[in-house]
């Protein structure tokens, strides 16, 4: 067509045409003249050589490009092109048009490429297998509950960075020191051995944060040296140096959003259970570069013999109230202990007391949000206290919390409202000592419940007949039957009286 360029792209299709089919149907398909087919055929065609140098309308930023916008460029890299046109259009909007937004964008970006400062470089790295490995936490957004109890929580993430070999653990609680040490000394269990450089951000649990580059926490000084690893971090403010962790952080917890929605729920029973799920998560992850993994394990080092302590331990005396309070959450505890003093193993997850050293009791450890403090508090462990005196549960400080679940609760407030106050105290609290003789508290919360709702006259006896299964003890008897003779020596003694 007269006036009209072929693009390349035309003379391409013609080509891959003309080896196929005629002349006129390939020139056809591709767009172009006989004419010019032939032209193509005869190798007389003369391509585009190159854009026009000319304009063919008039420059819609002239006004503003030279007196303006340049100055501006000139003056600061961190002005975005929104933030130029934004001001243009405020301070100059009857010398600039924002129809031509997309038009300045492209100046800018143009004149930058040829005129701008120059910008940073990432330089890819390479480890040798077991040289490097590198930790970090990470907070998970995806709306986890735990027995619909929306779960705050996030992940201990470890990587070996040469095959990309990953460990991942649940972490209640903040970036403590206690979740560093048991995450770090776990994941180097899962992987067979120990780097020889441990690289992380500045976590507060390992660095002072100071003036200097090392200035490492004792207690993360010497459980590097114990595990014969070398400690690093990256320069503080520039997460890309993690970049072998960040990225991941962002693909695991993506991945582990995609695994929720497929199972098709993002409830559990128990912390127990979302653990197990994200240990299985890692694994099919990390079967992917078992091979890689195989050669690392080999460059790493030999594990110690033992493991450091990761908890820290408290000393403290059991309230009258049958209470320990540590962290600013207040844990019942069995009522033998009370005024006894014992010791706390505090770990991330868990607490453990030991009285007399032994070990007596493990509590699932709570976490208090800013000023609010939390409570945990077991009805099984003041239950037989509260037995002597029920009336004490009607306004008892941590009454609610007594309770142990919705169904219980439900009963309360029945009871409550339908019987005098003496009665349902002593109905709730027989129904919790009758849950903690017969061990059967979800049962037994239902069936209370079904009497309530089918509107039968509930009592405790029925509740004990049902779910006390008292087994009569019958005695074994031995009866020997004297003899005759026996009685004689008797009736011969008496007349010889």
């Amino acid at each position: 067509m007269s006036g009209k360029y072929i693009s390349d792209k035309q003379v391409n299709l013609y080509m891959e045409q003309r080896s196929k089919c005629s002349q006129v149907i390939a020139a056809a398909k591709s767009g172009i003249s006989e004419r010019t087919a032939s032209r193509i055929d005869n190798g007389v065609h003369q391509p585009n050589l190159g854009k026009r140098s000319w304009r063919t309308r008039a420059d819609p930023l002239a006004l503003v490009w030279e007196s303006i916008v340049l100055p501006l460029l000139q003056q600061s890299d961190a002005l975005t092109p929104i933030g130029i046109f934004d001001f243009l259009c405020e301070q100059h909007g009857d010398q600039f048009d924002p129809k031509t937004r997309r038009t300045l964008e492209r100046r800018i970006h143009h004149w930058r490429q040829l005129h701008g400062s120059a910008k940073e470089v990432m330089f890819t790295q390479t480890h040798a297998p077991g040289a490097l490995g590198i930790a970090d936490f990470t907070v998970v957004k995806a709306p986890v509950t735990i027995a619909g109890v929306p779960l705050k929580h996030r992940l201990f993430h470890y990587r070996l960075v040469a095959s990309r070999w990953g460990y991942a653990q649940v972490v209640y609680g903040g970036e403590s020191f206690t979740a560093l040490s048991d995450g770090l000394q776990q994941a180097f269990s899962a992987s067979g051995g120990v780097p020889h450089e441990l690289r992380t951000d500045s976590l507060s649990a390992a660095y002072k944060n100071r003036s200097q580059q090392n200035d490492f926490t004792e207690r993360y000084a010497d459980l590097c040296r114990h595990y014969g690893v070398t400690p690093t971090r990256n320069n503080r403010g520039v997460a890309h140096e993690n970049g072998a962790i960040e990225s991941p952080n962002n693909h695991l917890k993506k991945q582990l959003h995609q695994a929720l929605l497929v199972r098709g729920s993002h409830d559990f029973d128990r912390r127990e259970d979302y653990e197990t799920f994200v240990h299985n998560l890692l694994k099919q992850r990390n079967r992917r570069i078992h091979s890689a993994f195989l050669e690392e394990q080999r460059q790493l080092q030999p594990l110690p013999a033992t493991q450091r302590d990761n908890y820290t331990e408290h000393i403290l005396t059991v309230s009258r109230n049958s209470t320990i309070s540590i962290k600013r959450v207040l844990y019942s505890v069995p009522s033998r202990l009370v005024n006894s003093r014992v010791m706390v193993r505090l770990f991330d997850a868990k607490l453990e007391l030991w009285c007399a050293g032994a070990h007596t009791l493990t509590l699932t450890r709570l976490f208090a949000n800013g000023d609010i403090r939390q409570h945990s508090i077991n009805y099984q462990h003041v239950i037989e206290s509260l037995v002597k005196k029920p009336r004490a549960f009607r306004f008892a400080q941590w009454r609610d919390a007594l309770l142990p679940n919705e169904d219980y609760r439900r009963i309360w407030h029945y009871a409550n409202t339908q019987l005098p106050a003496d009665d349902a105290c002593k109905y709730i609290v027989g129904l919790l000592h009758l849950a903690k003789k017969a061990n059967c508290e979800d049962a037994l919360g239902r069936y209370a419940l079904e009497q309530i709702e089918q509107a039968s006259n509930f009592s405790l006896s029925a509740c004990e007949r049902r779910f006390l299964n008292v087994i009569p003890i019958v005695p074994n008897l031995n009866v020997r039957q004297h003899a005759l003779s026996d009685y004689q020596a008797l009736l011969a003694g008496g007349w010889a009286s």
